[in-house]
């Protein structure tokens, strides 16, 4: 009976870690507009741009398998190659499948992305190929790229999910690449450690939202339109206003989490990463507003990707 059990426990978790890996190689194509694409999977979105001279990929997700399933979905648009990839921000999520390209790709992030990633997420891009996909082409304020009739208009317009984030204006498209500045439907994370800000992030998007768009492609989550993001930065306003009246009026972190309420928001947490949950964004407001670290997560930022990363290395 023993032997039974154990037998039936073996295969489960076999088929849990099948399950696993292939959902963490199985990405999905959507349309967006007639030249814009949008692929999800396990990780942060990759918006693409199709040009006659070739695509322009923003973000590359969590793995080095994902990165080449990304590729194998741009030969059903075309046979055409990627000129440039883009980079919001450094988080493993968005930036792990960059070893998947042609090395010597064009990679644009900001200089503050290229910084992170060299500090925050050395052992990773210490050696060939993922070294030789690091970004090659970064900037402070603002980079555009030309290419095939399109404008590619990158700006990095100020602190929020990190202190690093670009967001990616495909011109002629009026589509916004928002990167990790909107989580759609989801709880954000909000990475303090790497700069990021509850309180300037509302004033972010209010530089995001002066922008000329209409639909966008958020780091997290479908894809959305300007009334979108406005309410995702309702959500950032109403998140920091009620936490930090909670720490004018001396309170502690426990009054913050019985009293902030953001229930009319809607939102969930990732599946992948349920510790961004309501929580953790009122921790880390918190922690900004009373500029007092509290005690560690349980499961802090990155984690969650990294074990389903397991050995997916280069």
């Amino acid at each position: 009976m023993l032997k039974k059990a154990l037998l039936v426990l073996v295969v489960a978790i076999l088929a849990v870690a099948g399950w696993a890996w292939w959902r963490a190689g199985h990405v999905e194509l959507e349309k967006v507009r007639d030249h814009v694409y949008m692929v999800r999977g396990i990780g942060g979105n990759v918006a693409i741009l199709d040009t006659p001279q070739g695509f322009v990929v923003v973000d590359t997700m969590t793995f080095v398998r994902q990165g080449r399933a990304i590729r194998k979905k741009l030969r059903e648009i075309a046979d055409r190659p990627v000129v440039a990839i883009l980079n919001t921000h450094y988080h493993l999520d968005h930036t792990h499948g960059n070893p998947a390209f042609v090395p010597g790709t064009k990679v644009v992030s900001t200089k503050r992305t290229l910084e992170h990633l060299r500090t925050l997420d050395a052992d990773y891009w210490a050696e060939p190929p993922a070294s030789e996909l690091l970004p090659n082409d970064t900037f402070e304020t603002v980079h555009v790229l030309q290419l095939g009739g399109k404008t590619v208009r990158s700006a990095h317009l100020g602190r929020g999910h990190t202190d690093g984030d670009l967001v990616a204006l495909f011109v002629e498209d009026r589509v916004l690449v928002a990167g990790d500045l909107f989580f759609h439907g989801h709880y954000p994370n909000i990475d303090l450690e790497a700069g990021g800000s509850v309180r300037e992030w509302v004033a972010t998007l209010d530089r995001v939202l002066e922008l000329d768009f209409d639909a966008v492609i958020p780091g997290h989550g479908p894809p959305s339109d300007r009334e979108g993001l406005r309410r995702f930065q309702e959500f950032l306003r109403s998140l920091w206003t009620q936490t930090e009246e909670v720490v004018r009026g001396g309170g502690t972190l426990e009054d913050a989490i019985a009293k902030v309420d953001l229930e009319r928001f809607g939102l969930r947490p990732l599946w992948f990463a349920p510790y961004l949950n309501r929580k953790f964004v009122i921790r880390r407001a918190f922690e900004e507003a009373s500029s007092q670290p509290q005690e560690k997560l349980a499961v802090p930022p990155g984690a969650a990707e990294r074990r389903l990363e397991g050995a997916e290395h280069p």
